[in-house]
């Protein structure tokens, strides 16, 4: 689900609310320092296929760097409401991208996982697949997750995904059948599609992945992570899960942030993760 369909700001002060979004109050906060943004970049020739590139002014030594996809629903989101990601991952040296993808109604399952891996060819180009993580958060942890799974979408765009440096899902649904919402259904072409879900492809061989969710999550159930992570230890790949207490869906990731960054430890979780992956 969106930053801007959340009431994320139920628990900043009133004062700051002002009929503004979740996201663009976050944004308002984020220092325009430590990076360079460049903005409506091109990895495709459709309207939605563009991309936000964050240029660390000190990159890591190591080049690694991060492809990040946004929740949404699969009907919602924007890659500009994500800024404090972008900037909280490229000042602290992470060469960040953060994709744009298209959405229900305009399409429908798997234009997403395509437009998903479409966007990793062009940061794999970029940076290199070895180096590079996928993220995502929600429905974009979905997508990043699925494109690491043991499924064609990496390999139809001609990227290896083996050669990944690893996967980062957040707060992700990743067995989450059957589908009882019609809109769901609509988008997934049916209530229970065994091949809509990442859990389905955690067989060998896998990259290694990292799973963050909060146990107060009423949107996307910890038990999708949970699951998850025991599927792909099952096929003998790495998966390190990590639950925090009493955080809900939207605080994972907007720890990300300055402003609300002691929420939840994601921010320093993930960083430390893709130190030793």
């Amino acid at each position: 689900m969106s930053l801007a369909r959340r009431g994320l700001l139920a628990g900043l002060p009133g004062a700051l609310l002002g009929g503004c979004s979740a996201a663009a109050v976050l944004n308002a906060t984020v220092p325009r320092k430590g990076f360079t943004l460049e903005r409506e970049v091109t990895y495709g020739p459709l309207p939605r296929q563009t991309l936000d590139l964050y240029r660390p002014d000190r990159r890591r030594a190591d080049g690694r760097s991060v492809l990040f996809f946004y929740g949404g629903a699969w009907d919602s989101g924007r890659k500009e409401d994500y800024l404090f990601v972008g900037q909280a991952l490229a000042a602290r040296g992470v060469t960040t991208i953060i994709a744009d993808y298209r959405l229900y109604p305009e399409v429908t399952f798997p234009a997403f996982l395509e437009d998903g891996a479409r966007a990793t060819a062009w940061a794999a180009g970029r940076v290199g697949t070895d180096r590079l993580f996928l993220m995502g958060h929600s429905a974009g942890a979905y997508i990043a997750l699925m494109l690491a799974a043991d499924t064609p979408h990496l390999a139809a765009a001609g990227v290896d995904r083996l050669a990944l440096a690893g996967a980062i899902g957040l707060s992700g649904p990743y067995d989450f059948l059957p589908l009882r919402s019609r809109r769901l259904q609509q988008i997934f072409g049916g209530a229970d599609r065994r091949e809509t879900q990442p859990i389905t492809f955690a067989t060998a061989p896998l990259p290694p992945i990292l799973l963050i969710h909060g146990t107060a999550d009423l949107t996307v159930k910890p038990a999708n992570s949970e699951r998850l992570a025991a599927a792909w230890r099952r096929a003998g790949s790495r998966a390190d899960l990590t639950l925090y207490p009493e955080i809900d869906h939207v605080d994972v990731v907007a720890a990300f942030s300055d402003f609300l960054h002691r929420r939840a430890p994601t921010r320093a979780d993930v960083l430390a993760w893709i130190d030793k992956a």
